[in-house]
């Protein structure tokens, strides 16, 4: 039996995502733009199409619109395919009048929509990671070990481990025992022979990737029956079921981030512009499909560029853009300098008329305007900069929150939509 039969997945939307907040305010977590052109929520859709699962659910309830209208537009199946990614949001019912409570709580109100499908396992992936890995694999080993859970690993060093559940393994790779979010003081005690390569790197604990495998049947009977009343898998169901059922650990050795807050968002999108990234969006094979937008080529004149990625639609008469990607539709004027920073772009083109009725009235140019000096900036979407504008973001700015921006890590994000005037300074 295919994979595209045997499987559904479960795409998990996160909770409000307040620390990747301001770019959160008006968007769900997984709608929230990356890599100039693309949104979180692309990437394990991505990874399920390349692995040859085609039926998907996106569990989400906190501003949701942009996410629907991205789902519904971006992904339609043929119609001789069985193939579908629905939206499941969180909705008041007979039997249950609260929001979701929580990773497995969303699963479990969800359920009466998920079991109208024939499949025996089911993929719960989160919506707010960047990596590229093959399901397949991990649900042939998952059927191989005869195990009822199956749960993606990766191996991290002492820095990070606190920050994941960390769980050991024997030798048949089946999980022994498991701690969230360990305090660094036990980590001596969760150590484990990850490989010789991972050893030599110092990654030397598992830490689980939140990428679960259910068999259909232990998973409805733990949320409908033996644990009705837990509302997280990695806090409570994972724990629970070790030592109660076969779960086994799937290592995985490649690429994978969390993009947790703004410094990971931040980090993980320039990471892009390296020679060699470690996300590779230029593989035949591990494909990241995105809304087909039907968007002119940018167009570029008197810009020096280096180690940048440039989406589709821009006209860019910046000076200079170093180690930064810029979005769809970015506007960038003469004279400007942009290093180290995510210029998200626009949802729409300003003509000639708009531009000189809003110049009349002060108003900026939708983009980045002239003479401009960004460095460690994210400019969210739609916004306008105005001409000679200095913002340089960085560890001698403290955490704040303003009405147009705000900063988080030493990373300024100006605000979805904010009209930042000339001559605006943040040093």
């Amino acid at each position: 039996m295919s994979l595209s039969k045997e499987v559904i997945a479960v795409i998990l939307g996160g909770g409000a995502g307040s620390r990747l907040y301001p770019l959160t305010a008006t968007r769900s977590k997984p709608a929230v733009p990356i890599a100039g052109k693309y949104r979180l929520v692309d990437i394990p859709i991505s990874n399920c199409i390349n692995s040859s699962i085609n039926r998907m659910f996106v569990l989400t309830q906190y501003n949701s619109a942009s996410l629907n209208k991205h789902i519904k537009n971006t992904y339609q199946f043929s119609g001789f395919s069985n193939g579908f990614v629905d939206i499941l949001a969180a909705e008041q019912t007979p039997d249950s009048r609260d929001w979701f409570q929580g990773t497995a709580d969303a699963v479990r109100q969800s359920l009466k929509h998920i079991e109208k499908n024939d499949f025996e396992y089911v993929l719960i992936l989160s919506g707010d990671q960047l990596y590229q890995m093959d399901f397949a694999s991990m649900i042939e080993n998952h059927k191989k070990s005869g195990a009822g859970i199956s749960i993606a690993t990766i191996p991290v060093g002492e820095r990070e481990a606190p920050e994941f559940g960390i769980l050991k393994t024997n030798e048949d790779n089946v999980i022994t025992s498991f701690i969230e979010k360990p305090k660094k003081e036990l980590l001596p005690e969760w150590t484990s022979n990850t490989g010789a390569e991972m050893q030599m790197h110092g990654r030397i604990y598992l830490a689980s990737m939140g990428i679960y495998i259910f068999d259909r049947e232990l998973l409805f009977s733990l949320l409908e029956t033996e644990k009705r009343s837990s509302t997280d898998f990695g806090k409570e169901i994972i724990p629970d079921s070790i030592n109660k059922y076969k779960v086994v650990s799937f290592q995985y050795d490649g690429y994978w981030t969390d993009i947790g807050n703004i410094y990971s968002f931040f980090e993980a999108n320039l990471a892009l512009t390296l020679d060699i990234p470690p996300f590779n969006l230029f593989d035949n094979d591990k494909m990241v499909y995105t809304r087909a937008r039907m968007l002119p080529p940018s167009k570029i004149s008197g810009t020096t560029m280096e180690q940048t990625i440039l989406a589709e639609g821009g006209i860019i008469h910046a000076l200079k853009i170093s180690n930064s990607v810029i979005g769809i539709r970015s506007r960038i004027g003469t004279g400007s300098t942009i290093t180290s920073c995510y210029i998200m772009g626009n949802d729409f083109y300003e003509t000639i008329e708009e531009i000189a009725y809003n110049y009349e009235r002060g108003i900026p140019k939708l983009g980045v305007g002239d003479n401009c000096q960004l460095t460690n900036v994210i400019v969210d979407k739609d916004c306008r900069v105005g001409n000679n504008v200095r913002i340089t973001g960085g560890n001698h700015l403290k955490d704040s929150d303003h009405s147009l921006y705000a900063v988080k890590d030493g990373i300024v994000v100006i605000k979805k939509g904010a009209i930042i005037p000339d001559g605006f300074v943040i040093e």
